[in-house]
């Protein structure tokens, strides 16, 4: 049986049955240093699916960047079936400064495809999707929320793409949310190019969370194995059914002041519980926040100091009844007695 051919990216070579880290030029900065993509190429000796593992597309969303790590260096690998392109740090400027943004400003995640021609973003982007997802046939991208916010572990799918459902079950994480792409997301780009891509989000911005890393790393894990490209018994399948949502609204600050939270993210609340009070700094006007239709926190602000209109809490509304405390605890458990975990690797 003839080699299986090299992987060509940018101007390297890696051969089957090998992997390195390559370095995809970007730009220069102001000062002459050098600025590049770095990808982690894993080529395995036979044929298989391609899929590209991408994080920190926003600079301060670092727990990607782990998850990423902890990937790499899971033995596993070394029998893989196909090809696996890890692009830890997509963003290095916002990564380098800490910021979500590029130096313009710019989101990241607005720009693709992006362009040859065009600004800092658009060039960076078009690097992204010409030699990483253009090439995969399959993507798992990797996010958090913004600093100052935390999410629960999540998969975000988009309804046109029914195949993406499939993949978010053997992923595993709590909860499945049914979400529309935006137009200059690489989500939206990817699915434009015919490349499926889950958008997995949970913790908070500059922030580790180990639960959150877990989910992620054997949720990739068990996606791999779906996929055929690694043995059954290099990844566990998911014990306890994610719960899903079709549809999510958010509570946002009626007036300015401090919040006092009575909830967190993976509480199951019902119409009209409290999730808060408001109050000025004097406590002479206080101002609950009401639950307004059953369902599932995903999402929340850290901050007890809030202006009016503030997001402050994200509610999913589950499409079936489910025990969400339960459904946690369980979840918590599988990732807690995987055997891709070490000691070592808690933080």
């Amino acid at each position: 049986m003839p080699a299986r051919p090299a992987f060509e990216i940018g101007r390297h070579a890696i051969a089957a049955g090998s992997r390195a880290t390559v370095d995809l030029p970007v730009s220069v900065l102001s000062d002459h240093t050098p600025v590049t993509m770095s990808a982690h190429v894993v080529h395995g000796k036979r044929a298989g699916p391609r899929l590209f593992v991408s994080a920190a597309v926003h600079g301060d969303e670092i727990i990607g960047v782990e998850i990423v790590r902890r990937l790499l260096r899971n033995p596993a690998l070394n029998r893989l079936r196909g090809t696996l392109l890890a692009v830890p740090i997509v963003n290095s400027y916002g990564f380098m400064s800490h910021s979500r943004y590029l130096p313009d400003r710019r989101d990241l995640n607005r720009c693709f495809p992006g362009s040859t021609q065009g600004s800092l973003a658009a060039r960076l982007a078009h690097i992204f999707m010409t030699e990483i997802v253009k090439r995969s046939d399959v993507g798992i991208d990797l996010h958090s929320a913004a600093i100052n916010r935390t999410n629960l572990p999540q998969i975000r799918i988009s309804p046109a793409m029914p195949r993406t459902m499939e993949l978010a079950e053997a992923f595993g994480a709590p909860l499945i949310l049914t979400s529309k792409t935006r137009e200059g997301s690489l989500r939206y780009t990817a699915q434009e190019a015919g490349v499926d891509v889950l958008l997995y989000e949970a913790g908070e911005g500059l922030r580790f969370d180990e639960f959150a890393i877990r989910a992620g790393v054997t949720g990739i894990m068990r996606v791999m194995r779906h996929l055929e490209m690694l043995p059954a018994k290099d990844a566990t399948r998911p014990r306890t059914p994610p719960m899903k949502s079709r549809s999510s609204y958010w509570i946002r600050a009626p007036a300015g002041g401090l919040m006092r939270s009575y909830k967190t993210i993976g509480d199951q609340v019902m119409a009209n519980d409290v999730l808060g009070v408001i109050s000025d700094p004097f406590g002479e006007v206080e101002i609950e926040l009401i639950v307004e239709e059953p369902g599932l926190i995903v999402g929340r602000t850290n901050l007890p100091v809030v202006n009016e209109g503030d997001g402050l809490f994200h509610i999913a509304k589950l499409s079936k009844a489910a025990d969400a405390e339960s459904t946690l605890d369980n979840m918590a458990l599988e990732f807690e007695a995987d055997p891709i975990f070490d000691e070592d690797e808690i933080i």
